[in-house]
């Protein structure tokens, strides 16, 4: 008896175009990615000094970069930055910096790396569907805005969660397209609690590999001594601290989203789905024949993520450019009806 194989990368997580070419070679190009949340409309990127590329991370960079991200941030006294290359890296980092037996996380469907993260360290997760449910937990983690439904609990609910848990984890991987008003960091509580911040979203950068935990002093250097020396890149320091800077690009940028936002909610109602929720950079719809309108949107170039376990819900990014979104609005009025009337070969399923 042989071993079923593994699912495509897209059915676990957003941006795995290669699976999606593999499965579609006959879809048109360019591809449309819409599977994750990153900002289609990146920050513009300068040429750099030659010496970010020459040499070592400098020391002095790496702290104006993490004092950029304090002033952005609005991190409370008694607390710190620390950079990293993406908050992925951060995330492998955490069972060995809390340990613990009794790992809960707030969401049915939620990001899937800590589960997967924790489980390979030894420690079990399971999820919870209400906040109380975290209570009394070794490891408490809570994505907010959660992905992919943009749940949000309010900063002063997790603020008093705190010291009902030995630890706890608020990944706010898409807050800063909503700003600070929802964000735990300038309540940021004594002990044990890690906020995660990362740049590549909201920024457009992804591939950059940059992102911040924000904690308290002590954890904040506990954290700073597991990623070692030199763990964010000189390019990554330069362009970081520029953009974290520039607050007149970030103002326009939280506007253009929420309308690009509102816009995308309009077309995929027009096409017959119902919008569930998300971010700025995501919106959750959901419709009785998800998989089928994923395998058709897939066949006209057009990736989104599905969800293993909601079969009736389908994530979708943001177009980037104006024939992105015509694309994307010719595709959905195409597979409108046939997803209701035609059985189609889903090599996903």
């Amino acid at each position: 008896m042989t071993d079923e194989p593994d699912p495509p990368a897209f059915t676990t997580h957003g941006g795995a175009l290669d699976a999606a070419r593999r499965l579609y070679p006959d879809a048109p190009t360019p591809w449309i990615d819409l599977s994750t949340g990153i900002n289609p409309i990146a920050y513009p990127v300068d040429p750099l000094e030659a010496d970010a590329w020459r040499r070592l991370p400098d020391a002095g960079a790496l702290q104006a970069l993490e004092a950029e991200a304090a002033r952005f941030y609005r991190v409370p006294g008694g607390a710190r930055v620390v950079a990293a290359p993406g908050t992925q890296a951060i995330i492998q980092r955490l069972p060995a910096l809390f340990g613990g037996r009794d790992t809960r996380v707030l969401g049915l469907t939620t990001y899937g790396e800590f589960a997967r993260v924790f489980a390979a360290a030894g420690i079990p997760t399971r999820s919870v569907a209400a906040i109380d449910d975290l209570v009394g937990a070794d490891v408490a983690i809570v994505v907010n805005p959660n992905n992919p439904d943009g749940r949000l609990v309010a900063p002063r609910v997790l603020a008093g969660l705190a010291s009902r848990v030995g630890a706890l984890v608020v990944d706010e991987a898409f807050m800063d397209a909503l700003g600070s008003a929802e964000s735990i960091v300038p309540l940021l509580p004594r002990g044990r609690v890690v906020a995660l911040r990362s740049f590549g979203k909201f920024y457009g950068l992804a591939g950059l590999r940059l992102g911040f935990a924000v904690a308290p002093d002590d954890l904040a250097r506990d954290l700073g001594l597991a990623l070692g020396p030199w763990a964010v890149s000189g390019p990554a320091l330069a362009i970081g601290r520029r953009a974290l800077a520039d607050t007149d690009w970030t103002a326009a940028t939280r506007r253009a989203l929420r309308a690009n936002a509102a816009r995308l909610d309009a077309l995929l109602e027009t096409g017959g789905l119902t919008v569930l929720g998300g971010t700025p950079l995501f919106r959750l719809a959901r419709h009785p024949a998800a998989d089928a309108i994923f395998d058709m949107l897939a066949r006209a170039g057009i990736l989104t993520r599905p969800f293993a376990g909601a079969s009736d819900w389908l994530r979708f990014g943001l177009p980037g450019g104006e024939a992105a979104w015509s694309r994307l609005a010719d595709a959905l009025d195409a597979v409108g009806i046939k997803a209701y009337s035609e059985k189609v070969d889903r090599p996903f399923r």
